[in-house]
Order: C-alpha cells, then structure tokens, then sequence
C-alpha cells in the first residue's frame, strides 16, 4: 500500500513570516497589522502556478485555518471549483462538527498517521501554522512548495518556528516571478549529510 503525500503550500516572506497573506483581516492575532502582503505582488505567472496548485486534492487544516476558510469559500468557490467538495481534514481539540459540506475532524496525531497511512491521492496542507510545525516535528512532510516573497516584516506567526527535525529536501522545480516572488517546489530527501566546503 502506498502512503498518501502530504503536501505543505505557504506563501512566505524573506524572514519567514506565513501569517495573514489574503487580507488585512485575516489573522490580526498577536496584534499582526500586515495582513494582505502577498496583493501587490501578484502577477501573470504566480496566478497560473496558483491555478495548477488549486487543483482538487484533500486538504489537511489546523483549526484556525479552517474556521477562516469556512467564512469564505463556500460563497467564493468560483475562484477554487473543488473547494467544496473535496474532504477538508482539520486538526482539533475544541470542535468536531461543521456546517461546511465534506469537513472531518481529528483530534489527535495518530489520525493524521493514518491518514497519511491509507490509501487515496495527495493532502494538501494551506495556512495551518501550527498543525505545520507537528508534521515537521513528526517527519510527516513529503512536499514543500514555498511561495517567497521580497519583503520582511520582522513580525509574525513563522513557518519554520518550533523544531522542525533535522531533514534535506531536493529541489524539483523552481520559477522567479516578474515581481520578484520566488516559487520552489521541494521533495523530502532523506536526512542530512554534513562535511567540509573545500576537502
């Protein structure tokens, strides 16, 4: 039997800030007043590298994640076709129902193991700060696709902020947009190898 994927997309800026890219009032937790930094750097190239991202897969979500996204995208699936109906997985300890159709709730990790365990096509994991710093502390990343972005803001909830364990990943495909965003895909490549520059 072979594992389902699990696949981290962030979008990020050059400091490693993940929080609140969408919208002024998307996450203003911990008195975050930037939210909405990815619009000006939209452009031709990352709208059709988004559109192949947006296709349907599974999603796996902390629970902030999707109680914003549960506010949204049932009246905006226009601009996501599959959002609706694919299975939105969400990790939680304080809910385990929602009105939004084809939405499961875990409560713990082993349900993500098994999940990861089973049989089916790639999860996809958006947003979700803190269920990301879980699977990178349990080795349950198999893809990054890292959206970087040329600007700091020196504040803010971090994609890489607690522990991932040590891990190399091979770089599959990369593209510079015209607005500067760098976009890299990555795959899980075993643990790593350390030496000497020059010997």
């Amino acid at each position: 039997m072979s594992k389902r994927k699990i696949i981290v997309l962030s979008m990020i800026t050059l400091d490693g800030v993940m929080q609140g890219p969408g919208g002024p009032e998307e996450d203003t937790s911990g008195g975050f007043a930037y939210g909405g930094w990815v619009a000006p750097y939209d452009d031709e190239v990352s709208g059709k590298i988004m559109e192949k991202l947006l296709k349907p897969a599974d999603l796996l979500l902390g629970r902030k994640t999707f109680e914003i996204w549960e506010n949204y995208w049932p009246q905006h699936a226009d601009a996501w076709p599959s959002i609706n109906n694919v299975t939105k997985y969400v990790l939680s300890k304080t809910r385990n129902k929602s009105d939004w159709e084809n939405s499961v709730f875990f409560n713990n990790q082993v349900e993500i193991e098994n999940l990861k365990n089973s049989d089916g096509s790639a999860i996809q994991v958006w947003g979700s700060g803190e269920l990301i710093q879980l699977l990178l502390q349990n080795d349950l990343v198999d893809e990054l696709w890292l959206m970087i972005h040329p600007l700091t803001l020196g504040q803010g909830k971090k994609l890489f902020n607690d522990g991932p364990i040590p891990a190399a990943f091979t770089l599959v495909e990369s593209t510079v947009t015209p607005s500067g965003v760098v976009i890299v895909h990555y795959q899980r490549a075993g643990k790593v190898e350390t030496g000497t520059v020059g010997a």
